[in-house]
């Protein structure tokens, strides 16, 4: 008890009462094909027929972070049951990542509402893959769920592995390995992780991209290959992951948690915006965390905690708050709104102007553009963002933007606080040789000193039939949401590049598959900024 209490204590958890936990091990709940999946079931000594948790995880359902989440709930009244999902840590059957899960989670929503020990009553919790799971299974539980915490988590997996087009490299082969190799004893222990992350990263630069997973852990990942041979998401095969269509249809209490340097951020605001049109019962909280950070983990266990406990043990101590909390970083303090984006959020505008200038005005005289070229061979580089693993958030961009396939606007210094909270887009008059290319576009903060740090970015994936790329056109780009406080004296700046890597995969320019590509090529950049053919940065800018 003690230990728990100290547990507790790191966690922010609510100081009351808890109670011993009794842990059931290997359940066997069998799948209508056949399959067992094993479950352990957390229960609270002296709790009766009660309401249940639901945790299904592809990480081992007695890994630290299982156990950790069980256990702290458990302690706190609530039985929880904890099952390794098909294919892993036991559990029979083949995993194929994201495809299974709905029919099997019916299937084990099913038996644990025959089980005499659960009241009917069934909620599920988890963060990552585990919140994936929770998207899988609500929207179609028949009666619905008593509620759900997906935390660092969305409804369609399949439109995070390309955004705007381009393969999310960095976090998609991250995690190929990771599953790939996480029950193999050769690669357990601390001292191993960090010689196979290091191998992973090189692996990153492997061509063909479609055998990187070879590279990376002497074998194939079924994952790695589907997310290569489809990648782009254009031909369908990532449909029956998309469960964001029934989320309108969801009225489950829902609670999440993500943060403003996770990978999955702004698909997760979407989520939460689809739900709260709606009218479901819905919250979010946003803070200063990418997606493995301690503060992440602690905020998701003391958020799940309160939530599960005000809809299955009636403590509604900590419902009342509004719905959506937000942290505005650089300015250490809390936003509190009933919307996403906030209403008083203006859009403003601030544009590129020759000489590498950022201005709140357009421009008013026409000129040459500005020009870079992009090399397959030597990939632009990336730094700092929302990454798996790694040197994630903000990091100095000065080296990046030194290079000379990297395009520079930095504004004046600002004579006040400017605060940016919201949904962010980039238009760029852009021509391209040849049609097939990457623009990714990143703001910047700079402090007095001139360190540069991302703030946040996006990328577009051109292609020749996107528009007669030869004449150039009008490229809008959707950057990453955020809440951020640029400070009195510093100032704003836009990189322009063609590609980000390893964060994305390069661009060869050739328009070959992503699997295949070998060949690399150049690929030259015209950004036009005049009067005629404006290109800009749209921020949304708080009022006062």
């Amino acid at each position: 008890m003690v230990f728990g209490r100290v547990v507790d204590s790191i966690l922010g958890l609510p100081s009351r009462e808890t109670h011993p936990v009794e842990v059931y091990r290997d359940l066997e709940i069998r799948m209508p094909d056949g399959a067992v999946l094993l479950a352990d079931r957390h229960r609270p000594r002296g709790r009766g027929r009660s309401a249940v948790v639901l945790i299904r995880t592809p990480y081992g359902r007695r890994s630290p972070p299982a156990w950790l989440w069980a256990n702290s709930f458990a302690r706190h009244g609530i039985q929880v049951v904890v099952q390794s999902v098909r294919g892993t840590f036991g559990s029979g059957g083949e995993f194929w990542p994201f495809h299974q899960e709905t029919e099997d989670g019916l299937a084990t929503l099913a038996w644990l509402r025959e089980q005499p020990w659960c009241d009917g009553r069934v909620a599920t919790a988890g963060a990552s893959y585990v919140g994936y799971t929770q998207w899988a299974l609500g929207p179609y539980a028949d009666p619905p769920l008593a509620a759900i915490c997906p935390a660092i988590s969305c409804a369609d997996f399949g439109s995070s592995f390309y955004p705007g087009g381009a393969l999310s490299l960095d976090n998609a082969l991250t995690w190929a390995a990771l599953i790939g190799s996480q029950e193999d004893v050769a690669l357990r222990g601390l001292l191993r992780y960090p010689r196979q992350q290091a191998r992973t990263r090189r692996s990153m630069a492997h061509l063909p991209l479609g055998e990187a997973d070879h590279a990376a852990i002497d074998k194939p990942v079924r994952f790695w290959q589907d997310v290569t041979a489809h990648a782009g998401g254009e031909d369908g095969f990532w449909a029956p992951i998309d469960h964001r269509p029934a989320l309108k249809t969801l009225t489950t209490p829902t609670s999440m948690v993500t943060g403003w340097y996770d990978l999955f951020i702004r698909e997760q605001l979407q989520d939460f915006r689809t739900l709260a049109s709606a009218g479901g019962r819905v919250r979010i909280t946003v803070g200063p965390w990418a997606h493995n950070d301690p503060g992440m983990f602690k905020a998701m266990v003391s958020d799940q905690v309160s939530w599960l406990s005000a809809h299955l043990l009636d403590d509604t101590t900590e419902l009342f708050r509004a719905s959506v909390r937000l942290y505005l970083q650089h300015a250490d303090r809390w936003l509190e709104c009933d919307e996403w984006p906030p209403a008083e959020a203006k859009p403003t505008r601030l544009h590129l102007h020759p000489g590498g200038r950022l201005r709140w005005f357009a421009p008013t005289t026409d000129g040459a553009p500005d020009m870079f070229t992009y090399d397959a061979a030597d990939p632009t580089p990336s730094v700092g963002g929302p990454l798996l693993a790694g040197k994630t958030k903000q990091r100095d961009n000065r080296v990046v933007e030194a290079r000379p396939d990297v395009l520079v606007y930095t504004s004046d210094p600002l004579e006040r606080d400017l605060d940016v909270v919201g949904e962010l887009r980039a238009c760029i008059q852009l021509r391209t040789d040849p049609g097939n290319a990457d623009l990714f576009v990143r703001l910047c903060d700079v402090d007095g000193r001139g360190v540069s740090r991302n703030v946040c970015d996006g990328i577009v994936r051109l292609r020749p039939d996107d528009t007669a790329h030869a004449a150039g056109r009008a490229v809008e780009v959707e950057m990453l949401p955020t809440a951020y406080r640029f400070r009195r004296g510093h100032r704003l700046r836009i990189q322009v590049a063609g590609g980000a890597f390893p964060r994305f995969a390069r661009n060869h320019g050739t328009g070959e598959p992503v699997a295949g590509a070998v060949s690399t090529g150049r690929i030259h950049h015209r950004v036009f900024r005049d009067q005629g053919r404006p290109s800009y940065l749209e921020l949304p800018v708080l009022a006062g």
